[in-house]
């Protein structure tokens, strides 16, 4: 167990703090598993390269995921004072947000779920 107030073990584990400037989305109604396939494609890549593979990949998912990365890189420009040219997509990934559960009605009054899944993503740059 822990030595300390609450209050001092709160503030220790929060100066530990990531500066990298990262972005967000939450409750993006694309599920996890098809965000991680366009995620995949453009971890580790530099941002020009990034929004170039988001641009012309088909999925549904690239469109949300271009939208946060150029927020992202707004965020590392405007609050940590970096250059667009130097960053890399250093970390990105999705988790599971919460389900929609639907009803869809089939023969003899029996009726099938639907599961329309959400998703939380995440995305962090890092200087080069």
């Amino acid at each position: 167990m822990a030595k300390g107030h609450r209050s001092q073990i709160k503030r220790e584990r929060n100066e530990v703090k990531d500066t990298r400037p990262s972005a967000k989305v939450s409750y993006a109604r694309v599920s996890v598993q098809k965000a991680c396939f366009v995620l995949d494609a453009i971890r580790g890549k530099d941002v020009q390269t990034a929004l170039a593979i988001l641009a012309y990949n088909p999925r549904y998912a690239s469109s949300v995921i271009e939208k946060l990365l150029k927020s992202a890189v707004a965020n590392a420009e405007n609050n940590n004072g970096l250059k667009a040219e130097n960053l890399v997509v250093a970390e990105c990934y999705a988790n599971k947000g919460p389900t929609m559960k639907r009803i869809h009605p089939r023969a003899q009054g029996r009726a099938y779920r639907i599961e329309k899944r959400t998703s939380h993503i995440t995305i962090v740059l890092d200087e080069r």
